[in-house]
């Protein structure tokens, strides 16, 4: 498990990170350039576009750290989640899990979007969310934790676990390896992943881009037989863009 660094909680320019901004500003540029030059497939800068898989290199974990919790305050007004493809999850739940009552865990809500709405929408759910960043600590229903971790007391502990975070993570297996672990049996863990998650959008702030229609094929090559994948296909009105959720249950086969 990784050792917490202890930090003060405040505005994304108390961490000293202007560095952190001008790449930001330099990768998003270049992004837009790569965008134009797939329709025309033409790879001059050696674009992440012409790739299914990509994952961002850090120095440490430390450094890992540092960019997820100055980018997540830098945001952190911002929901990435939206209502409707929430609604859809819910009702997806309830069809797949039964009424309830259902426990579950999101993963890097940033401001608890998810899973206020969540519990808002249906009575029967008990949802709780996780950010790296101590700013999780202002929330409703939220704890300050490293979704890549293992928790103890959250071993086979949820009916199901959601994030549409796993592009933030710097070790996409390992976390999981983790989430698969904090469902019950018969319960699932669900991934929310759009093109905007995509290699073209991978970097430094969001290290793990894979595109959406391979993420079957991923999640085959680690868990093999160990689990089942299906989907579900939402329209986000937030960004105007399609998202699938990826619905990944344990099948009890040997690793």
């Amino acid at each position: 498990m990784h050792k917490p660094i202890d930090k003060p909680v405040g505005s994304a320019a108390s961490f000293g990170d202007l560095g952190l901004r001008l790449r930001q500003i330099r990768g998003g540029a270049v992004q837009k350039i790569n965008e134009a030059l797939r329709f025309v497939m033409v790879d001059l800068l050696r674009s992440r576009a012409f790739v299914d898989f990509y994952l961002h290199r850090y120095s440490s974990y430390e450094e890992y750290r540092r960019v997820q919790i100055y980018h997540n305050l830098r945001k952190l007004k911002r929901a990435w989640a939206d209502a409707e493809t929430l609604d859809l999850l819910a009702d997806e739940l309830v069809a797949r899990l039964g009424s309830g009552p259902l426990r579950g865990l999101c993963h890097g809500t940033r401001n608890g979007f998810e899973q206020n709405h969540l519990n808002a929408r249906n009575p029967d759910f008990a949802v709780t969310g996780t950010d790296i960043s101590p700013s999780a600590a202002q929330f409703p229903n939220s704890v300050v934790w490293d979704f890549h971790d293992e928790r103890a007391e959250w071993l086979g502990a949820f009916d199901f676990v959601y994030s549409n975070s796993l592009d933030q993570s710097w070790q996409p297996r390992q976390a999981l390896e983790a989430w698969l672990g904090q469902v019950r049996p018969g319960g699932v863990v669900v991934i929310e992943h759009s093109e905007e998650q995509s290699p073209l959008a991978a970097g430094e702030m969001d290290p793990f881009g894979v595109r959406p229609q391979v993420v079957p094929y991923v999640l085959a090559e680690w868990f093999g037989h160990r689990v089942s994948v299906s989907f579900r296909e939402s329209y986000k009105q937030n960004i105007g863009r399609k998202t699938w959720l990826f619905f990944i249950m344990k099948t009890g086969a040997a690793a």
